[in-house]
């Protein structure tokens, strides 16, 4: 038995959900962790001066982006394969290709939100010491969203290829 015969007719269908899962997913968990590396970071900034806290959450905010960059992905799956009406019928190669618009901005925002985390913590030692220069330190983790911004772009240009 192969896998289309054990996945059924519904084997494209399958597969574009998996690649919603892998965009919304793996970008989310990545922002997950990279808020989270600057949120420790940023709370001992605050232990010694309360006041820096606006300019450490900015800083806490910028992981966050590849998450919604890659829920924005996963929702334009679902809603290209009908789940917010009605289901349309994805072939297997269809859903090859759904699967694969998921890929890049699930791998890229992943990385790059953990990367743009470590950036961002140590943009908070910029704003401890000198926090006249916290748009320095945010150009620093800025730097890091550019390849998260093409991986979103990669993926949206796959998935508006795909016609179903």
């Amino acid at each position: 038995m192969n896998i289309m015969e054990m996945m059924g007719s519904n084997a494209g269908l399958y597969l574009a959900f998996l690649g919603s899962a892998i965009a919304a997913g793996l970008a989310g968990a990545g922002s997950a962790m990279g808020v989270g590396i600057v949120g420790m970071a940023a709370g001992g900034v605050i232990t010694e001066d309360p006041s820096k806290f606006g300019r450490t959450l900015v800083l806490q905010a910028l992981p966050g982006t590849q998450g919604i960059y890659g829920l924005l992905i996963g929702f334009l799956i679902w809603s290209k394969v009908g789940v917010f009406g009605t289901f349309v019928n994805v072939t297997f190669e269809q859903g090859l290709m759904l699967l694969a618009a998921g890929i890049p901005v699930g791998i890229v925002g992943f990385f790059s939100a953990i990367y743009q985390g470590k950036a961002a913590a140590t943009g908070c030692s910029i704003v401890a010491k000198r926090p006249e220069e916290t748009a320095k330190a945010m150009v620093y983790a800025a730097m890091v969203e550019t390849y998260a911004v093409l991986s979103l772009l990669a993926s949206f240009l796959m998935l508006n290829s795909i016609n179903l």
